[in-house]
């Protein structure tokens, strides 16, 4: 069996707790060869925990003898690292969102076809157990869809990852990180077509872009097996400095409707993450645990009735990890030629809806 040898850039929260210990314990796929990350306090928690080469930048690591890179760096360094990956020939796995941009995601598009390299997109939920056994599930058809809803409340990591392993970094260089910054600010910008500030900006870039992207994305799978086509913005709004976000979508020309939304609690160690597909006759709802509780079942519960008898069935899938099985997934396209989940034209279609999002929220232009 081939093992691919890879870095991971970014040694943050995500590559601490998932990607890293991951790629290790999938040692029959992968050889984790090298991290990268600004920070001489992740650099050196890396090393000593899990034992694993460093260096501080993502040039450096690029230059190894790598079969593939794993981004895991700040959202903002996604469309220069991915494309310096590419560059070197090596097979590209990114974390969420890819850019904030669909000109971005073009202009990735445009590299990976021209290395011919295999790209993913780190959206795990179109690998947790009970969301593949919703699609085996989905007997309806888009005439009979009537409405879809995410529902997200989340206090942030914070009450799932004391039990971890991390090493919080707070020494990456000030010149660094105000660059990162100023990048990031450039790349909303031309995403949505205007600068945006405040709540908007904060509210784009976290509660839209780090949050409901994993739902949008979850859902887009769904009306696509359902033969829905995409619909139209009609509402959106962010609130409460960022940490809230809203939106709507008329699917169908209005014969069905998506709601999505988004909250930020921070002190509230509770997390709920609904998506609910309403039909003429029947119901089905998939209830994610928090991501950072790691092999904790996601919950299918169908409804149907015959009459007044109502028919509730719950169907647990498994204890596999979302996190683990997308890296099988992206080792299984590299290695073995399977089609890729989650590829360059999925993200694209999630940020077109995002940015048509946050444009909605901003209103129209002076």
């Amino acid at each position: 069996m081939s093992q691919l040898r890879i870095g991971v850039i970014g040694a943050g929260l995500i590559a601490q707790v998932e990607h890293i210990p991951n790629l290790l314990r999938l040692r029959d796929k992968f050889v984790l060869a090298v991290v990268s990350d600004p920070s001489p306090t992740a650099r050196a928690f890396v090393e000593e925990n899990f034992a694993v080469p460093t260096v501080a930048e993502a040039s450096e690591l690029l230059a190894r003898p790598l079969d593939a890179v794993l981004v895991a760096s700040p959202d903002a360094l996604h469309l220069e690292q991915v494309e310096a990956g590419l560059a070197a020939g090596l097979h590209v796995f990114c974390e969420k969102p890819l850019c904030y941009g669909v000109a971005d995601i073009d202009r990735l598009i445009a590299a990976r076809d021209r290395a011919g390299r295999i790209c993913q997109v780190g959206y795990m939920k179109r690998f947790d157990p009970s969301y593949e056994a919703a699609l085996r599930l989905l007997s309806e058809s888009a005439a009979t869809l009537r409405y879809v809803s995410v529902e997200v409340n989340d206090p942030d990591a914070w009450p799932f990852v004391r039990h971890h392993l991390y090493g919080r970094a707070a020494d990456v260089p000030p010149a660094e990180a105000e660059a990162a910054r100023a990048l990031q600010r450039e790349q909303v910008a031309r995403a949505v077509g205007r600068p945006l500030v405040g709540a908007l900006y904060q509210g784009f870039v976290s509660a839209y872009c780090s949050s409901l992207v994993h739902d949008v994305n979850a859902v887009h799978g769904f009306l696509d097996a359902l033969g829905v086509p995409d619909g139209e913005v009609v509402g959106a709004q962010l609130f409460a400095g960022g940490d809230g976000g809203l939106g709507t979508v008329r699917l169908q020309g209005g014969r069905s409707v998506w709601n999505m939304a988004h909250l930020t609690i921070p002190g509230l160690a509770d997390y709920t993450e609904r998506i609910a597909l309403y039909f003429d006759d029947a119901l089905l709802e998939l209830i994610f645990p928090s991501p950072w509780l790691n092999h904790q079942p996601t919950r299918l519960v169908v409804r149907r009735s015959a009459g007044h008898v109502l028919d509730t069935h719950e169907t647990r899938s498994g204890f596999e990890e979302a996190y683990i099985r997308e890296l099988e997934g992206f080792w299984s396209s590299v290695v073995e030629g399977a089609p890729v989940r989650n590829g360059f034209e999925d993200a694209r279609r999630d940020q077109r809806l995002l940015c048509a999002l946050a444009a909605h929220a901003a209103g129209p232009t002076a």
